[in-house]
C-alpha cells in the first residue's frame, strides 16, 4: 500500500503539508497508522507534484523521504496552491525505482493510487487490451498504479469527465480483479477527484481550503473520514460526495 494528499487552497509550503505535520506523510512513511492489505512502511520512495506557470511540476526519488535533504530543503521553500503528493511501498514482484512512484502525470493531470490490483498482472490483461499500443509501450513502470493511470488517461482523453473517468475504471478494474484496493487521487490543480475503494482516506475542509488525505495528518476535529466506494469531487471552496 501507499500514503497519498491532496491539497486545494491558499499557497502553502510543501513543508506544512508533507513534513511538517505531527502525522504528515513523512511520519506516515515509518509509522503509519493504517496499513490494511498488505505492507507495514512506506519507504520505496515518494513523489510530489505542484502547478506552476508551466504547469505541473514533480520531485520524485525512490529513497525515503527522510534521507533526502535536498527535498527537505526544497519543501521548506516552495509553495504551492494545488499538491499531490505520495510516500511508496512497493507490492512484492513489483519494480522498484523513481519511475514507479507517484504523482503520475499528463495532459495537465497528476494522479496517485493508494491500494494495489489483485493478481497482477495476469488479472487485468482484458482492461489493458483496451488501451492503444503507444500508451501501453509508454507507461512509466511497469506496475499496477502506472496502468490504472493509464486507463484512467485514455479516458479522459476520450472525454469522460473526471469522475467519469475514475468511476469507470474502479468498476472495470474491481470486476477483473476482485478485491483490488482502488483509492485514486487525481487533480489538475483546480479541482480535484478521489475514490475510496478498499483503503482509508479523509478530508479537512477550512475556509477557501480543501484537503484530502490518506490518514488524516493532524489532530484537527475537522477531519471526515470518508465511507468506502465513495466518489469525491472537491476544489477550494469545498467538496461532494456520491457512491461510486
Amino acid at each position: 500500500m501507499c500514503r497519498h494528499l491532496l491539497h486545494l487552497g491558499p499557497a502553502v509550503t510543501l513543508a506544512s503539508l508533507v513534513t511538517e505535520p505531527p502525522h504528515s506523510l513523512l511520519h506516515q512513511s515509518y509509522a503509519p497508522r493504517d496499513m490494511r492489505g498488505g505492507g507495514t512502511i512506506n519507504v520505496d520512495g515518494f513523489g510530489v507534484g505542484w502547478f506552476g506557470a508551466d504547469g505541473a511540476v514533480r520531485y520524485r526519488t525512490d529513497r525515503p523521504m527522510w534521507s533526502d535533504a535536498s527535498f527537505l530543503e526544497l519543501a521548506r521553500l516552495t509553495s504551492a496552491e494545488a499538491v499531490l503528493a505520495a510516500v511508496r511501498s512497493a507490492t512484492i514482484g513489483m519494480p522498484l525505482g523513481v519511475a514507479a512512484c507517484a504523482p503520475f502525470t499528463g495532459d495537465g493531470w497528476l494522479f496517485s493510487l493508494n491500494g494495489r490490483v489483485e493478481g497482477w498482472p495476469a488479472s487485468v490483461v482484458k482492461p489493458a487490451e483496451g488501451l492503444p499500443v503507444l500508451d501501453l509501450l509508454t507507461l512509466e513502470a511497469l506496475t499496477d498504479s502506472a496502468l490504472v493511470w493509464g486507463l484512467v488517461r485514455h479516458r479522459l482523453s476520450s472525454g469522460a469527465t473526471p469522475g467519469e473517468a475514475l468511476r469507470a475504471v474502479v468498476a472495470e478494474v474491481s470486476a477483473a480483479a476482485p478485491g483490488s484496493r482502488l483509492n485514486l487521487l487525481l487533480t489538475n490543480g483546480r479541482e480535484g477527484y478521489a475514490t475510496t475503494a478498499g483503503h482509508s482516506l479523509s478530508v479537512l475542509r477550512t475556509p477557501g481550503r480543501v484537503v484530502i488525505a490518506s490518514e488524516p495528518l493532524d489532530d484537527d476535529p475537522g477531519w471526515q473520514a470518508v465511507p468506502d466506494r465513495r466518489l469525491l469531487t472537491a476544489d477550494r471552496s469545498g467538496y461532494t460526495m456520491e457512491e461510486l
